[in-house]
């Protein structure tokens, strides 16, 4: 089974002067929900399990995609109060059945080719691996910095000034031991608090990938979105 977990439980604050009525990830897109697009790309690499974790609205997102979507299996792990990036994976790992799972944002489109993921983390005998992008503005998102073999080396914070760079493009591959000694309903930032804080002492891999990439988070992108996406 190839299993993944998607982060779908944002607010959506920065796009609330243009959609107000629903989370993050199902903000329309040329006519259907953000998170669609997402989906549809999961399924056609091949995965047939997909865990969102919701939080906010999460019965709008349960109302439209039910238990199944396009072939794909569909399981919700509800918040039912804010827990982080980090909670809410741990909470959606308890739907899953596998040892290994891919992570994504559910506000965020990343076009990438899964199974070099998968084969990369493989090879590097790694709990977590991610996928970069290199963007013009890496200032908006803050950076991270590898080594010549993929290592991660350092993540830089915000910076206005800092210029292009290679951002935390917002997929994963994550062992389940990762979360070891993390409680379920445990409120914890997964990029802050075990990224960021442990890669000096675990050797976490990351590649730079040029595919496709778009984050809805603030409204520029978002209407940005609503012609590129229709064009892919």
């Amino acid at each position: 089974m190839k299993e993944a977990i998607v982060l779908a439980g944002g607010f959506g604050t920065r796009l609330q002067s243009v959609v107000s009525d629903v989370p993050k990830p199902m903000a329309p897109v040329a006519g259907r929900p953000f998170l669609t697009y997402v989906l549809d790309r999961l399924g056609r690499q091949g995965y047939d399990h997909v865990v969102l974790a919701t939080g906010y609205l999460h019965e709008k997102v349960e109302a439209f995609f039910g238990k199944e979507y396009q072939g794909i299996a569909i399981d919700y792990a509800r918040e039912l109060s804010p827990l982080g990036t980090g909670g809410a994976m741990v909470n959606a790992l308890q739907h899953c059945h596998g040892e290994k799972v891919t992570v994504l944002n559910g506000d965020t489109l990343f076009d990438i080719d899964h199974n070099s993921l998968i084969d990369f983390a493989e090879e590097k005998h790694t709990r977590l691996a991610i996928v970069l992008r290199k963007v013009e503005d890496a200032g908006r998102y803050g950076s991270v910095e590898i080594d010549g073999d993929g290592r991660i080396t350092a993540f830089r914070e915000k910076d206005p000034a800092s210029g292009a760079g290679f951002i935390n493009g917002g997929i994963y591959r994550v062992s389940r031991s990762l979360f070891d000694g993390y409680g379920v309903g445990q409120p914890f930032s997964f990029e802050k608090e075990l990224m960021q804080q442990r890669f000096h002492d675990e050797k976490y891999y990351a590649y730079a990938d040029g595919a496709y990439f778009i984050d809805i988070g603030i409204p520029d992108d978002y209407r940005r979105a609503q012609t590129e996406l229709t064009a892919l």
